[in-house]
């Protein structure tokens, strides 16, 4: 037996002369997504199809859920052209809802298809009155109904119950590749997956300073590019030895200054090795105000320090909505594992908070941290995560 899914697209509809680039990344993510399995998809204008065996279907739900570019999908009936046909769907459909309690319903139809003998209004009627002359403990409710009947009168007939909501977004690939700036805290992950949301294909580095932040610090990283992978389909995550230029860094600034000259250095590494993987802009999981070295004017000295575009997805985003997206995307009880990152270890007690561009970069060129960066450059480590480690 085979499981049918009709797949929403929603934002690729609104291209125009580059629609087929999108459509054929959204394919080519749910071919890569799907490769463990036997699957077939078809696509007619405005819809995906998905075709996989039964046994196959949680899988498939897995996939269809995670992808950014989908809008939602459903498990669907494919009718021949028949009234009857579509009846007899309808009564399927509302066997299952009604198994698990509900009795309020509704028939939706969009008929593009004029050939068509019934019209929109009389295929749902029909719809209604079939199920209401076989369940009469049910009755049509247009403005709150507990399930849905919806049928499509296309090229072909689909008939299905509840859409479930994908990700939405555009597909991975399409917005070019970015490098994600990763820590361990809450914010990061969630900028990774708002930005994959935009298209955007994500590699990711994260700074590691041994022994001041440990083994399990690292791991806890790792966990976390795992769970974006699901979203990205994989992701390469480079690892970059931080310790000798934080210990330059902490030697020879100012005390006040030492959190914001070790985001400069950070922000010019991953500066340096976007540029060696081609990407074309950073990600950071910075937002206005939330710690000393995002004001303003800090964000600023950072932004100095590389002269790519820098994606800050949550710089105007309130810290609990961060948090409940973490939460949904499965970021949340990762993050909040009791592991610290350098950056908190190595906080002063009352950090620069307005700094003035001019002397920040004066303090940060005297540093002499070009031969460190260089040094820590050379030795980052990287590990490929393929889609479906979790």
């Amino acid at each position: 037996m085979e499981a049918f899914f009709l797949i929403k697209i929603g934002e690729i509809l609104l291209k125009l002369g580059n629609r087929k680039e999108f459509e054929t990344r959204l394919r080519n993510q749910l071919k890569k997504k799907l490769a463990g399995i036997r699957h077939t998809i078809e696509d007619y204008p405005g819809r995906y199809f998905l075709i996989v065996d039964e046994e196959d279907s949680d899988q498939a739900e897995e996939v269809l859920s995670h992808t950014p570019g989908i809008n939602g999908y459903a498990r669907a009936i494919k009718c021949k052209k028949k009234p009857e046909d579509i009846l007899f769907a309808a009564e399927k459909l509302a066997e299952a809802a009604i198994s698990s309690g509900k009795r309020r319903f509704k028939a939706e139809t969009r008929r593009s298809d004029k050939s068509f003998p019934w019209n929109s209004y009389e295929t749902c009627a029909a719809v209604g009155e079939r199920i209401c002359e076989l369940h009469p403990e049910c009755s049509v409710d247009l403005h709150d109904p507990e399930f849905i009947i919806n049928v499509e009168i296309r090229e072909r007939i689909y008939v299905f119950g509840e859409t479930i909501p994908g990700t939405r977004g555009l597909p991975v690939g399409s917005g070019g590749m970015g490098l994600l700036l990763l820590s361990g805290g809450i914010d990061s992950p969630v900028a990774g997956y708002l930005m994959a949301k935009r298209g955007l294909n994500l590699s990711a580095v994260y700074f590691h300073a041994y022994p001041y932040t440990s083994e399990e610090a690292r791991l806890k990283v790792v966990e976390l590019a795992k769970v974006l992978a699901v979203y990205t389909g994989g992701i390469r995550l480079w690892t970059v030895p931080f310790t000798e230029v934080q210990m330059a860094i902490k030697a020879k600034a100012p005390e006040n200054a030492t959190t914001l000259m070790m985001r400069g250095a950070m922000m010019e590494l991953s500066h340096c090795l976007a540029r060696k993987l081609h990407a074309n802009c950073l990600v950071t999981g910075e937002s206005l105000g939330q710690v000393a070295s995002q004001t303003a004017e800090n964000l600023r000295f950072t932004q100095s320090r590389t002269t790519l575009a820098v994606m800050r997805p949550l710089i105007g985003t309130d810290k609990e909505d961060t948090v409940n997206l973490a939460k949904t995307i499965g970021t949340y009880r990762i993050s909040i594992l009791p592991y610290e990152d350098c950056c908190v270890l190595f906080s002063p007690k009352h950090p620069v908070l307005k700094a003035k561009l001019g002397e920040a970069i004066s303090i940060y060129e005297s540093l002499g941290l070009a031969p460190l960066l260089e040094k820590a450059l050379a030795e980052a480590e990287l590990l490929k995560i393929p889609y479906g480690n979790p």
